[in-house]
């Protein structure tokens, strides 16, 4: 928990310092951030900030809770740390680690897919709920975590927990993950797309990988937002029918470009066609399942995070 909330706050004032010193890399022109009345630069007025405050506090102590209740409540769910360096040393093992953690993020994204993607389907969710994150036209890495309190306490169950329960990963990947993650989701809102996105790089030769650039236009509102929701690779968006270009032809680093991007018409305007999957029964029904999966690995387990053999 307090080596987490270190490193957020160390690597987000890393991608400001890096947003305000190289505006050629902003995703969006400077001429768009320039200040409006009782605005600040990410777009929000007096009161959403006010607002922002009360659930940044109470986001502190769900996430808190949470994190001791599940070391309490689930055995193992923090793996033990290795008696010894040798112990995981072999290349079999090197190897399932590599394919659990693919997996893990996999399942851990899908999830945190379907997740975001109900906000913007179900009326109500929106509304009430993630609307709140979006109060930022012009995110920056500190608007990562300014959301709505169960946001951030739901995306931490049905993304990091279930993956864990379904995926279990040993003590080094674990933290592993859980790291990389924190800077993933900081980039994708720090406003630049170039190589000072350290965690998007290893993910950039990835065709269907989501940037920052891909991000911003999320959050700048374009077709109520409902495009770009994936974390961790983008794969689910190019599924599911949900992924856009946004910025990319604009991007000043054509290397941020993913392969997608560059075969992507920008003249192609017709939208994809509607599913059930575009309904609130049909966004929450993956979540449902990947709860439900969750829950029924447990019980099968007792309740317990088994450690790997």
């Amino acid at each position: 928990f307090w080596a987490g909330s270190i490193f957020r706050r160390v690597y987000n004032s890393y991608l400001e310092a890096c947003y305000f010193s190289f505006p050629q890399h902003r995703t969006q022109p400077v001429s768009e951030h320039q200040l409006k009345k009782v605005k600040d630069v990410c777009g929000r007025d007096l009161k959403q900030l006010q607002t922002l405050v009360l659930h940044d506090r109470a986001t502190l102590f769900t996430q808190f809770m949470l994190d001791v209740g599940l070391y309490y409540a689930i055995p193992g769910y923090y793996p033990a740390p290795p008696s010894s360096v040798s112990e995981y040393g072999t290349a079999q093992v090197m190897f399932e680690r590599i394919v659990r953690l693919h997996l893990n993020h996999y399942i851990m994204s899908f999830g945190m897919y379907w997740m975001h993607r109900a906000c913007h389907m179900v009326p109500w969710m929106w509304e009430k709920i993630h609307s709140i994150h979006h109060y930022a036209d012009h995110p920056l890495s500190r608007t990562t975590y300014q959301d709505h309190w169960f946001d951030n306490f739901a995306n931490a169950v049905i993304g990091h927990c279930f993956a864990q329960i379904l995926m279990p990963l040993d003590h080094p990947t674990f933290f592993f993950s859980r790291f990389f993650r924190m800077a993933e989701s900081l980039e994708k809102h720090s406003g630049i797309s170039c190589y000072l996105n350290l965690a998007h790089q290893t993910q950039q030769w990835l065709p269907f990988a989501q940037m920052p650039h891909h991000h911003d236009y999320h959050h700048e509102g374009h077709k109520s937002c409902n495009y770009t929701f994936s974390s961790l690779g983008g794969a689910w968006d190019c599924i599911f029918g949900t992924r856009k270009a946004g910025r990319a032809n604009l991007v000043a680093d054509p290397k941020q470009k993913t392969l997608q991007d560059v075969h992507w018409d920008p003249e192609n305007k017709n939208p994809p066609k509607r599913t059930i999957l575009d309904t609130p029964a049909g966004s929450l029904t993956p979540v449902i399942a990947v709860a439900a999966a969750a829950i029924t690995k447990l019980c099968a387990d007792g309740f317990v995070v088994a450690p790997l053999k």
